[in-house]
């Protein structure tokens, strides 16, 4: 069973520093989650995890449905050990992936129909086989199915999504089994503020455990983004976790926590650590640029992670532009010891009362 609870607030913001406990420990907030899609983050293994500290990790029920499947994982004892994790795990509903395969999906009351994008076999993902396949996995934390339009849609059609998403919420309530799994509910809305309004509301009398801000970084500029976003937070439950899904940029993290979110997930760490690009203490870094190629210097001398303190940046150009695995692992480890620190050092400005949100925005370069 999940708990929370507010150790301090922000006197200029929204900003908040709490704890969460689940069976599995306690997690800091605000808190960054790295993404591990497939019960994997990408190129790192149990003890890289450790070493790195992440509290809570994510992984995503339809790619974990499709493939291992939620059973066989689920005869391995949950996902804690299947993984061979010991820290607390949240789940994806799968909606976002589901919507996102426009032409291979049939979208009904009942839940969605689709086609898998690894070997067309067909899928039926209901509200209640959400809930069913995440308690399956064994996660700490669970999210409802919801449906999620494209940042661009019209305001009828996101509102006619926002409405379902509200129905299926209480369906994913109802299907409930595992009272120790927490279980969030989602805000739809898009960039609509009376939508998103109307959703807070609706979902706030539900008896959820936290609720997330779901359906933005899907199409809308930054600013909008950020509009929505503190907007919203302000506007759910003050006693329960509040959750921004898939976003984003460590600015967005710093905007985010301002505006009174406690959790945080995006792949920008990974996947642009895959990509060539360090998030760094001096600004981004582009590790195949030809001005590297002969540097003795760590990608950030302000970094205590094992990359910084034992490659050069000739190094790691060298593995990157040759293809070496190695090189993935190295820039993952990095990016995600920024990103946490980021986190960490904004938890501890909140318990001095010292966290200034224009300070942090110069520090990420914003």
């Amino acid at each position: 069973m999940l708990t929370f609870e507010i150790l301090n607030r922000a006197s200029t913001s929204h900003a908040r520093r709490g704890r969460i406990r689940t069976s599995h420990g306690l997690i800091e907030t605000p808190v960054f989650m790295p993404v591990g899609t497939a019960a994997s983050v990408k190129s790192l293994d149990a003890r890289d995890l450790e070493e790195l500290g992440p509290e809570v990790i994510l992984g995503n029920t339809y790619h974990l449905m499709l493939r291992p499947g939620s059973e066989l994982i689920g005869r391995f004892g949950g996902l804690h050990r299947f993984m061979a994790y010991t820290g607390s795990i949240l789940t994806d509903s799968g909606g976002f992936q589901v919507f996102s395969l426009e032409g291979l999906r049939k979208l009904t009351e009942q839940g969605v129909q689709f086609r898998s994008h690894i070997d067309g076999a067909l899928f039926d993902l209901s509200p209640e086989r959400a809930v069913a396949i995440q308690e399956e996995l064994g996660s700490d934390i669970a999210m409802q199915l919801d449906e999620c339009p494209p940042g661009q849609a019209p305001k009828e059609d996101v509102a006619v999504a926002m409405q379902r998403s509200l129905r299926w919420a209480a369906r994913c309530i109802a299907a409930r089994r595992r009272p120790e799994q927490a279980l969030f509910g989602i805000v739809q809305g898009g960039t609509h503020l009376d939508l998103r309004a109307e959703s807070a509301e609706k979902l706030s009398a539900m008896p959820f455990d936290g609720l997330a801000i779901g359906g933005v970084s899907v199409g809308e500029a930054p600013a909008e983004i950020e509009r929505v976003v503190a907007h919203c937070a302000p506007l759910l439950p003050e006693h329960k976790p509040r959750y921004l899904m898939g976003v984003g940029t460590p600015a967005d993290l710093v905007r985010g926590v301002a505006a009174g979110v406690d959790m945080f997930d995006c792949v920008m760490p990974t996947r642009n650590a895959r990509n060539g690009m360090f998030f760094t203490s001096q600004g981004k870094l582009a590790i195949k640029n030809v001005v590297h190629r002969e540097s003795d210097l760590p990608i950030d001398a302000a970094c205590p992670c094992l990359t910084c303190r034992t490659y050069s940046r000739g190094y790691l150009r060298h593995l990157y532009t040759a293809h070496e695995i190695s090189y993935y692992r190295l820039a993952t480890l990095h990016n995600l010891t920024y990103y946490l620190g980021l986190m960490r050092d904004i938890r501890a400005d909140l318990a001095r009362a010292a966290f200034d949100v224009a300070t942090y925005l110069a520090r990420v370069h914003a």
